[in-house]
């Protein structure tokens, strides 16, 4: 029985990332969904609970949403009562967005159920392991954006 030889090729690794990222995409969908919130809103409040409030072209960079869609999104969370908005204290064009408590309860509840959804999806690698591949794909993004931001040419 002869051994296969492991594809180290840039495109066979990317191909496995994008279809690991399409597996735990879904997990986290799912969980999300599955608690009434679709994963722009869900976003939204779990950068604001971790991060605080945030002007909301940071909020959007953060998140990549356009400003459209953020609009959209900042819109029905408000309805909901789940954020506000106020003056930015130096930019009189712009808008902070800021959990309401309401807000607040229902993001740290949701989040930890998705945090157990992620937990359960990934339960095939030790947190060593997890933290080995976080330090690579954190190199992998890095690298990958320079090469962006060069146009490719290093």
């Amino acid at each position: 029985m002869t051994q296969r030889s492991t594809d180290t090729s840039a495109i066979h690794t990317w191909l496995v990332l994008m279809k690991a990222h399409r597996t735990l995409t879904r997990h986290a969908t799912r969980s999300i969904d599955a608690l009434d919130m679709c994963l722009s809103d869900f976003a939204i409040l779990e950068a604001l609970l971790h991060k605080g409030p945030q002007p909301v072209r940071e909020l959007a960079r953060r998140i990549d949403l356009t400003s459209g869609s953020m609009t959209t999104a900042i819109d029905r969370l408000e309805t909901r009562h789940l954020v506000k908005r106020a003056d930015h204290a130096t930019d009189r064009r712009a808008w902070v967005i800021h959990l309401t408590p309401k807000g607040e309860a229902l993001i740290t509840k949701v989040f930890a159920g998705h945090q157990d959804a992620m937990e359960r999806a990934m339960r095939g690698l030790s947190k060593t392991e997890r933290a080995k591949l976080t330090d690579l794909l954190k190199r992998l993004g890095t690298t990958a954006e320079e090469q962006l931001e060069t146009g490719g040419s290093k």
